[in-house]
């Protein structure tokens, strides 16, 4: 059942363009091959088939659109045809020929002409030939030949399909494809011509854009591949774009990256402990990484200890297993050299989670301590910390480390990746184990073989059982024995913290052994790929599914070399089992009692599963045909060869071992399922012959014959062995179909943004509209995953994974097609960089949610196999190589012809052993249902006939087991080699021998060798005649096979080492095309050299395969070329290929030698530098003798050179450096390429172009300015308005302008600052700022300033990462809101400005209220001073001289090893003549040509003045994670250590000393910075150096030499540095500069070239007097010196760069970082004064009096031993934090009953404390055994603690308040309102610091935690906090306690509280008066009432007889 369209032409078109038509059915799209350079008629002649499975309703519409063709843009729609299918279904056949429609419905003249056919299901309509569904593609049934099914399969590629599940009812299917077709467009056809409403055809708004189910054949059949500049990197794309239906894409990268082995470093800082649950503890924490495990010291008796200790943890193993290692914190309680301690809690990460933090680290977060062993309990305290991981090459930004205020907002910042709740909850994980299959066999002991042999027993040799490892924890099954099938049905339970930091759980099948147990396989499961965290996410879910798991190769072998494989590193290279699995998370509810709260892993039995929940059991049809083997490794060249493919266990032959029985297959389906499936077996007979269809999957050996002396080929001529294999899966081929629609959807865009990147690269004009197609396209690719996903298939066998994840890959596609059409309505010019990078994120996403975690078919094998042993393999993903009927879900190599390199297993393929291929195939494979097995041949090149075995002769569907081709074309290939450039080094002298050896199918060719050079031009021809195709010829033109190329190097003796390869694709010529352009001749196009997996360079090089016709050769087009005769017979490339030339003058700089090594151990003495660039060249001046002078004395030299015009084939250009000895013999010391010039190309201005550009600048500087500049000043001055003080926090609004433009430029404060100020100088305005006293003067001292500097750069870090973090936001609202319309986007584009003047103004704020005195400041770099200059090579650039070869395994010879020395000097390239202004200019020195103005390059005198501020995180270097630092400093012959001034133990030492050192440039500029670790024996180690080029900054136009510091005064801590006064350095400057300048104006103006600068013109002295200045005035335009025209660019601020240390030992990793700066003062200028003082600051001793008075409700813990009652002896003991040696208790208060005491105690503390720090400094001895004291800084804390006094038992602690002296909450003022509130609430309640108010008196809460660890108040205590300096102590002395001087009264405690039996009877009396008065009274009372009861109740009867008596 089908629909058939031929269509046929398509006339009245106008204009000449390629034309492309495409016709859509049901949502299925075919387009037809482009039609180039037609004119009014386009012929298009094809054919296309719809099958279809229900039947064509009448009413649906079948849609034509014919569109030119564009190869770069979108294409555009010329008009479209839409054709109810009425008339078609009735008649069966109709031939329509009609006029089109345009966009808005109207008619057009074009015209098309068509036939259409249907043949419905019944037969009711045509007649149906009834094999049409077997059908072998060259059996040609159909009768009138019209669409022979050949060229039908061609050109619609195999893409027969639609859109409908089986298993609905036909009717639904038809309406949904109706609907999906149709789109209710039918009023928009012929009928009636109503417009589409806008909604539903997107398409028709936009011109013609390329449809979803385009996405792989956009550049399918355009003939001639693409036009070069279409192309882009044509190696990465030319091959990798699929240019055609029948091949698919190479991958060029060889080598398996996996499982090698790196260096990595954990750094891992803990800082403090916060909220530890437990009374007076003594905490340690232990760190653990992976198996090894670090102390910090004891704290003792706090809960909130301070370490700050570093610890390093280095490792060299794979990046898997190092990402899996488990971090682990753990604090544990009073651990010693005895007793291993409690554990108060711990915390638990891998190291992949740090290491895909941002900067690879958590900094200074809080870790959320738990109790693992009680899930019950809530969280133990916090741990703050700092977490790092380095690879190698990371380098890491540590933020700057400054005064950390400790105001740390616990919750804010948690020690947690950003998604992940601070609220963790415990969760178990459940991992279920069902069954394996497919084992192989794992013992060969020889008893086993001996059983067998003798009893016959056939045990199964392997007992297997599984391992799961997950956070640190491991599980295990229980052992199945003897059992390849084994089965468990064990669940295996983890309880952990949910989400879980830990992102892998590691699954193994294992096979236990008496001596060691091995890995069968493993498999790792992502969390992330199986959950999602989002609000409509899941938790992790997986399965019931297979898994398979890959390893080592099947055979047993005793030692397996390939045993790595099987744990898990490095690709399998072989199926080992599959696993039945499914996991389920279940979060616990911890207050259930019920819950076992242990964490220990646990095992169960677990029910078993349904067989056929995971899939119904379908017999799978693979086939194969090799069509080509050839590149097969010399070594393995004389044996016969063949090849193996398996698929799981099926097809392996040699030890595949365990058949499966065919049992599955028949219960997995009993054959009910509906026949509703599109293609199902035809007949019944054919299924029975079908099943006895004997799987062949090997080809026979053959012999290979020889290529060439490197490589052999196997003889597939016109024979191509087939292999074909049966096997039976469950079938599960939705996951795999929605993961091809992915990848489909992220290859496109891969493409498409790698030419985007392609563009930018090479310049090509509107990479914009090219990232617009290609969102467009990735929008519409995602549209059409949501449709196609949408058709759920059979609902029995898909687990909660696979719904939850269609569910969530369905949402996400969505929104990314929804994002990706707003970001295209964004794309402009300007902004393409970042919507680049939105772009890639998306590309990012996608290759994410592509990956299907549950397996289904196992990946296939094909194994080249030499004598029954394995050689080498490839392997190939079973997604790629699926079928599916729908277009988009077939996988991306499915019936096409696929090249595979096959490579060695396991470790063998890494470094060069892998990068030679061992044997490159052309392989075409398919993998689909058995019963969809119809056309598996179709994507064949045509042409062959089939070859089956003796059964299948006459069985249209019987596999074939070889291809006999009969049709082939001859061709010649002609490879034009150009050249090549940055080539690997191969040999030792840093250089290679490059030749180039082309290979096409079997033959091959060298180029010549071009010795010593690393850029070869060999410019050579290459013919290959006689190659022979086999196919059709008009395939051979979309589809010719890849070229690949490889470069060796050749070596005098031994064979030729490999430098690297990279594939090609030819331009084709049929016979019957002209040899005109556009295609030809070919252009030169860079290919990329691969090397392993590293890049090695480029290839310039074009390549054609023109076919011989039947007239020979002499039909080819003549090899034209200038024919040199001296190369003899060596071609060189022709004339219209080579680039065209012009002439090029290259003048070059020659200023000197630096750092030469010795060559072959003889020093450099007379080197030369020789220049070539193409072929010509120029030689420097000899140094006479390198040591005394390395410079050379003739500066400038040059050479005239023919380059091509296209700058992007510019040659490199080669700076090689010789020495000259004795006899005239050279040496080659190193070598230099410089692979591109144009940085050095000159381009003279062009003056109209330059006018135009200034006044467009001027008007965007206007617009910038409109808001308040003033206009009025004469034009052509730009006025720059300066405050005397702008603090640095401003961003200054400044604006560039061009060299004659005229703007006035204000610099301004805004106004509320000035009023501000205003108020200030008046004298405070406002009660708060009067508290804070201006500082005096003399009080600051440079690190005020440095202090105050580096708060500011945190402050600007934190405002751009806000800045940065709004304007994702933005954007991302933006992308959210969807483009509504253009104008809104321009509002919002000047909204955000607004939004900038905002901030603009309230930045200043901050800081104002912040330090409200005005500090200067300096620039604190946070790296090194020359990455913000661009290494100062404004004029001299450097560089590095080469030599050796580079190193064979990526990783360890670094370019630093190879440099013997470095080169300065630059160069200038230019075209010649240039134009005359430049000559004529005044003072041009010819000599000098364009390097006007350099300085001279004698040696100079220099005096050097280095100063060090301090180092942070040094790598520990004693064993006890510390180190002793000093300074060392080398220059030239000076060497200074400073070792007597080492600073014990420290990893943060302050230095603060300045060095200074006489230097003589250029024999000394190279300065080496280290820092050592000083050691009592033995010698001192490196930790780390740095090293600074002194000479590039004292010649730079930058002027490092002395850094320009903010404000200009004569004394004081911020007093002028440099000799020269600014007013001086500005005159020098503009008269080296040639600008007009300075003149200095009255009313403090000074005008410099056409800028007028303002700003203050007084200055005081040290006594205070005012003088007047121009110094401020020329200070100022020194820091606005780069807005001066021409001349201008940044001069380098007063500053402290921050430069990483290395270590040669540890190459690339930091050792820690050094903040230092460099002064250069000339010696021939006068001196300098005195360097500034920045020793460090010594701490200010200070004495803090605290005075106990009273306790109030302190908690009575005692009961009476007599009377019972509760009291407490009360004592508060006191310390200051970092001294609790010194603690101090008050006396006890014995016997206080009501919780009151009484003390009036003083405490005496002295310290020493650093103000600016914030710090108590602390120096003491770390053990009896140190050898000097260590200096400690921690916070100034002080805490206070009250007891309960026992005289027998240990004293009990009842509560304590630490007290942070700098911020505190201050006292209540009496004990009623002193409440909890002021230990919980800190943030909301005012805070005091003892260092400002002196003396604080009031009421304080004591707390503890109770049971429950909830804070209650245990007591207060009224105290008396007095700070003294230690002068005003010693003037007013205090005694400790109650003693002299200044004595305080005994307290007046009541009596009770002396021991009861001193006294017995003041306490008796005592408690008779107060504690039991009342109840005395009550007992009188009570007894008196008795009394009279029983006096009433004895006397009555008496008294009532007497009544009675009447006596």
């Amino acid at each position: 059942m089908a629909l058939l369209l031929q269509l046929r032409t398509a006339s009245g078109l106008r204009g000449r363009a390629d034309r492309i038509a495409k016709a859509a059915f049901r949502g299925l799209s075919f387009y037809t091959r482009v039609l180039e350079n037609c004119e009014d008629e386009a012929r298009f002649d094809e054919t296309f088939r719809w099958p279809v499975a229900s039947n064509i309703d009448g009413n649906e519409i079948l849609e034509i659109q014919v569109f030119n063709y564009s190869k770069v843009f979108t294409n555009r729609l010329i008009g479209t045809f839409r054709m109810v299918l009425q008339k078609v279904v009735e008649e069966g056949q109709v031939e329509v020929t009609d006029t089109l429609i345009d966009d808005n419905n109207s008619a057009i003249q074009t015209s098309i002409s068509i036939e259409i056919r249907y043949q419905a299901l019944d037969g009711t309509v045509g007649t149906w030939n009834d094999k049409e569904f077997l059908e072998i593609p060259s059996v040609h049934s159909e009768g009138d030949g019209r669409y022979p099914l050949e060229t039908d399969s061609l050109l619609s590629g195999h893409r027969r399909g639609s859109d409908i599940s089986p298993g609905k009812s036909n009717q639904q299917s038809a309406e949904r494809s109706f609907r999906r077709a149709g789109k209710g467009v039918f009023s928009a056809m012929k009928l009636g011509k109503t417009r589409p409403s806008k909604d539903d055809h997107r398409k028709q708004d936009e011109p013609a854009v390329l449809e979803a189910e385009d996405l792989d054949r956009k550049a399918v059949r355009q003939g001639c591949g693409l036009e070069p500049d279409t192309i882009s990197l044509a190696s990465v794309t030319a091959v990798t774009t699929n240019v055609s239906n029948k091949r698919s894409k190479p991958d060029i990268k060889m080598e398996p990256s996996a499982g090698r082995p790196m260096d990595y470093q954990v750094s891992v800082t803990i800082i403090e402990a916060r909220q530890l649950v437990g009374l007076n503890m003594d905490p340690v924490v232990c760190v653990e990484v992976g198996e090894e495990k670090k102390y910090t010291s004891m704290k003792e008796s706090t809960n909130c200890p301070y370490y700050n200790e570093y610890f390093v943890f280095d490792f060299h193993v794979p990046p898997d297993v190092m990402f899996d290692k488990i971090i682990k914190l753990s604090v544990i309680h009073s651990k010693n050299l005895l007793r291993s301690g409690t554990l108060v809690g711990s915390f638990k990460m891998d190291v992949g989670t740090v290491y895909t933090q941002p900067e690879h680290q958590f900094y200074h977060k809080w870790a959320i301590l738990s109790d693992p062993e009680d899930l019950t309990a809530g969280l133990k305290g916090y741990l703050k910390c700092d977490i790092a991981v380095v690879g190698k090459g990371d380098n890491i930004k540590t933020p700057h480390k400054a005064n950390e205020t400790d105001e740390d907002d616990i919750e804010g910042n948690l020690l947690l990746p950003d998604g992940v709740p601070p609220e963790r909850q415990w969760a178990r994980f459940y991992i279920k184990i069902y069954r394996a299959e497919g084992l192989p066999r794992m013992n060969a002991s020889i008893m086993a073989n001996v059983k067998k042999a003798l009893i016959g027993e056939n045990k199964d040799l392997v007992d297997p059982y599984v391992q799961v490892v997950f956070a640190g924890q491991k599980g295990k099954t229980s052992v199945q024995k003897s059992s390849y099938e084994p089965l468990w049905n064990e669940q295996i339970v983890f309880t952990e913290m949910f989400p879980p930091l830990c992102k892998r759980i590691k699954i193994q099948i294992r096979d236990s052994d008496k001596v060691n147990d091995v890995a069968i396989g493993t498999h790792f499961i992502d969390l992330r790929k199986i959950s999602n965290e989002g609000d409509k996410g899941f938790l992790p879910t997986f399965g019931p599914a297979w898994v398979n798991m890959y390893g080592s190769t099947r055979n047993y072998t005793l030692m397996d070399e390939h045993q790595e494989l099987n744990e898990g590193l490095g690709e399998g290279v072989s199926f080992r089992a599959r696993l039945l699995m499914s996991l389920a998370v279940e979060i616990l509810d911890t207050t259930n009692p019920e819950i076992n709260s242990s964490t220990e892993v646990q095992v169960e039995q677990a029910p078993s599963v349904a067989d056929n929940c995971t899939g119904k059991m379908e017999e799978f049809f693979l086939f194969g045909a090799f069509l080509e083997a050839t590149m097969i490794d010399r070594k393995i060249g004389d044996k016969p060869i063949n090849f193996e493919v398996t698929i799981g266990n099926y097809g392996n032959q040699i030890d595949g071992m365990t058949k499966p029985t065919l049992r599955r297959k028949k219960e997995g389906g009993d054959g009910q399922e509906e026949e509703s499936e599109l293609l199902q077996n035809s007949s019944e007979d054919e299924g029975d012959e079908d099943g006895e269809l004997v799987s062949v999957s090997s080809s026979q050996p053959v012999k290979p014959l020889v290529t060439d002396r490197n490589y052999f080929h196997l003889p597939y001529f016109e024979k191509k062995p087939c292999i074909y294999i049966k096997s039976w899966w469950q079938d599960q081929r939705r996951r795999l179909y929605n993961a091809n629609i992915m990848d489909k959807i992220a290859d496109k865009l891969e493409e498409g943004l790698n030419d985007v990147q392609e563009m930018i690269k090479t310049e090509k004009p509107h990479p914009e509209r090219r990232l617009r197609g290609v969102l467009e396209e990735l929008s519409s690719g995602c549209l059409r995953f949501v449709t196609l996903a949408d058709k759920d298939q059979h609902h029995s066998s898909r687990t909660r994974l696979d719904r939850e994840r269609l569910k969530s890959c369905m949402r996400e596609l969505e929104n990314m097609g929804q994002q990706a059409t707003t970001l295209r309505s964004q794309v402009k010019k300007n902004t393409m960089k970042d919507k680049l990078k939105l772009a890639q994120n998306f590309l990012q996403k996608l290759r994410f949610l592509a990956d299907e975690p549950q397996h289904t078919i196992p990946d296939i094998f094909i194994w080249m196999m030499s004598n029954n042993k394995r050689i080498a393999y490839a392997r190939v993903p079973s997604k790629d190589i699926l079928y599916s009927i729908v277009d988009e879900e077939m996988g991306k190599d499915c019936a096409k012809v696929k090249t595979l390199f096959l490579k060695l297993p396991g470790k063998r393929g890494f470094g060069p052993a892998g990068w030679t291929v061992q044997a490159k195939m052309e392989m075409y494979l398919w993998l689909g249902l058995n019963k969809q097995r119809k056309d598996f041949l179709s994507g064949l090149p045509c042409g062959f006939e089939e070859k089956k075995t003796a059964r299948g002769q006459n069985l249209p569907s019987f596999p074939p087991i070889s291809l006999l081709y009969t049709k082939k074309q001859v061709f010649q290939l002609r490879a034009h080699m150009y050249q090549a450039r940055s080539l690997f080094a191969a040999d030792s002298s840093g250089l290679s021998d490059p030749f180039a050896r082309v290979f096409f199918i079997s033959q091959s060719q060298c180029t010549e060798v071009l010795n010593e050079t690393l850029c070869p031009t060999w410019d050579q021809l290459l013919v290959f005649d006689n190659v022979e195709l086999y196919g059709e010829a008009h395939e051979m033109r979309d589809d010719p096979p890849i070229i690949v190329i490889e470069i060796y190097d050749q070596d005098t003796v031994g064979k030729a080492d490999f430098m690297g390869r990279t594939f090609a694709k030819p331009v084709v010529k049929m016979s019957d095309e002209h040899y005109c352009p556009p295609r030809f001749p070919p252009q030169l196009e860079y290919y990329q050299i691969y090397r392993g997996n590293s890049t090695a360079g480029d290839l310039l090089a074009a390549f054609e395969l023109l076919q011989i016709g039947p007239g020979g050769k002499s039909d080819l087009p003549p090899i034209d070329g200038p024919t040199d005769m001296d190369r003899g017979p060596i071609l060189p490339v022709p004339l219209g290929i080579r680039p065209v030339l012009s002439k090029y003058r290259v003048e070059i700089l020659f200023w000197g030698l630096r750092d030469l090594k010795r060559v072959n151990l003889a020093q450099v003495d007379r080197p030369r530098v020789d220049i070539e660039c193409a072929g010509k060249g120029v030689q420097s001046s000899l140094i006479q003798n390198y040591k005394k002078n390395p410079n050379f004395s003739t500066l400038v030299k040059w050479f005239e050179v023919d380059l091509p015009e296209n700058e992007l084939l510019h040659p490199p250009l080669n700076i090689r450096v010789v020495d000259c000895r004795a006899f005239g013999r050279y040496t080659l010391v190193g070598s230099h390429a410089v692979s591109s010039l144009r940085k050095f190309i000159y381009r003279p201005p062009d003056k109209k172009a330059q006018h135009w550009n200034m006044t467009a600048k001027h008007l965007n500087g206007y617009l910038a300015m409109a808001n308040g500049a003033h206009r009025s000043r004469p034009t052509g001055e730009i006025v720059v308005n300066m405050e005397p003080e702008v603090p640095i926090k401003k961003m200054e609004t400044m604006v560039k302008l061009e060299a004659n433009s005229d703007a006035v430029v204000k610099v301004d404060v805004s106004e509320e600052e000035k009023e501000k100020k205003k108020k200030k100088k008046k004298g405070g305005g406002g009660g708060e700022e009067v508290e804070e006293e201006e500082p005096d003067e003399s009080m600051l001292d440079w690190w005020s300033k440095y202090f105050a500097s580096i708060e500011t750069m945190k402050e600007q870090l934190r405002q751009q990462e806000a800045a940065a973090a709004e304007a994702e936001e933005k954007e991302e609202m933006e992308i959210a809101e969807g483009s509504k319309g253009q104008g809104k986007n321009k509002e919002k584009s000047k909204a955000p400005k607004d939004d900038k003047k905002k901030k603009q103004q309230s930045a200043p704020e901050l800081p104002e209220k912040k330090n409200k005195q005005k500090i200067d400041e300096l620039k604190v770099f946070n790296k090194e001073l020359e990455t913000e200059f661009d290494n100062f090579e404004d004029w001299l650039h450097t560089f590095n001289l080469l030599r050796g070869k580079i190193g064979d395994n990526d990783d360890n010879a670094t370019e630093e090893e190879r440099i013997v020395g470095r080169f300065k000097g630059s160069m200038c390239v230019y075209k010649v003549p240039l134009p005359d202004d430049i000559t004529k200019e005044a003072g041009y020195d010819p000599n000098f040509g364009m390097f006007q103005g350099i300085p001279s390059n004698d040696p100079i005198n220099v005096l050097v003045r280095v100063y060090i501020v301090r180092a942070t995180d040094l790598h520990p270097a004693d064993i006890n994670g510390k180190a002793d630092p000093y300074i060392a400093i080398k220059l030239g012959k000076t060497d200074i250590k400073d070792k007597e001034n080492y600073i014990s133990k420290q990893l943060n030492p302050v230095f603060g000393k300045s060095f200074d050192i006489e230097a003589t440039f250029p024999m000394e500029s190279m300065l080496t910075v280290a820092v050592y670790d000083w050691d009592l024996v033995g010698t001192d180690d490196l930790i780390g150096e740095t090293k600074i080029d002194l000479e590039n900054r004292y010649y730079s136009k930058h002027r490092a030499t002395c850094g320009v510091s903010q404000t200009y005064s004569i004394h004081g801590y911020n007093t002028w540095r440099d000799p020269m006064k600014p007013s001086q350095i500005l005159s020098k400057l503009c008269k080296e500069g040639k600008v007009d300048g300075p003149h200095f104006g009255p009313g403090g103006r000074v005008k410099v070239a056409n800028r007028v600068f303002t700003g203050p013109t007084e200055i005081e002295d040290e006594n205070g007097q005012k003088k007047q200045t121009d110094e401020h005035l020329a200070l100022t335009v020194l820091r606005h010196w780069e807005d001066i025209p021409r001349a201008g660019c940044k001069l380098v601020p007063e500053h402290v760069e921050t430069r990483p240390l290395l270590n040669p030992d540890k190459p690339g990793i930091e050792q820690g970082r050094l903040e230092m700066w460099v002064d250069m003062f000339p010696m021939d200028m006068p001196a300098p004064g005195p360097a500034i003082d920045i020793s460090p600051r010594k701490p200010k001793k200070y004495e803090l009096r605290v005075i106990v008075w009273n306790t109030d409700e302190v908690i009575l813990e005692d009961d009476d031993y007599f009377t019972g009652e509760k009291s407490s002896d009360i004592f508060v003991r006191g310390w200051l934090k970092g001294q609790q040696e010194d603690k101090q208790d008050t006396d006890v208060h014995y016997h206080s009953l009501t919780g009151e005491g009484n003390f009036n105690w003083r405490y005496i503390f002295p310290f020493d404390y650093l103000m600016a720090e914030e710090k108590i400094v602390i120096s003491k001895k770390e053990s009896m055994f140190s050898w000097d004291e260590t200096e400690y800084k921690i916070p100034a804390r002080l805490t206070l603690q009250v007891w309960d006094a026992d005289h027998f038992s240990a004293d009990d602690f009842l509560g304590a308040i630490e007290l942070d002296l700098n911020r505190f909450p201050r006292g209540a003022k009496t004990s009623k309102q002193c409440s909890l509130e002021m230990v919980t609430n800190e943030a909301e309640l005012p805070m005091v610091s003892i260092f400002k108010q002196k003396r604080v008196k009031g009421w304080w809460p004591f707390v503890a935690r109770d049971e429950n660890d909830e804070l209650e108040i245990t007591g207060k205590v009224e105290a008396e906090l007095h700070l003294l300096t230690a002068e005003e102590a010693e003037k007013s002395p205090a005694g400790l306690a109650r003693n002299e001087p200044d004595p305080l009264e005994k307290p007046n405690r009541p009596d009770t509280s002396f021991i009861w039996f001193l006294n017995p009877l003041k306490s008796i009396k005592y408690l008779i008066c107060t504690r039991y008065k009342w109840l005395i009274i009550k007992i009188v009372l009570a007894l008196l009432l008795l009394i009279m009861i029983a006096l009433f109740l004895y006397s009555m009867p008496g008294y009532m007889v007497k009544k009675l008596l009447g006596a």
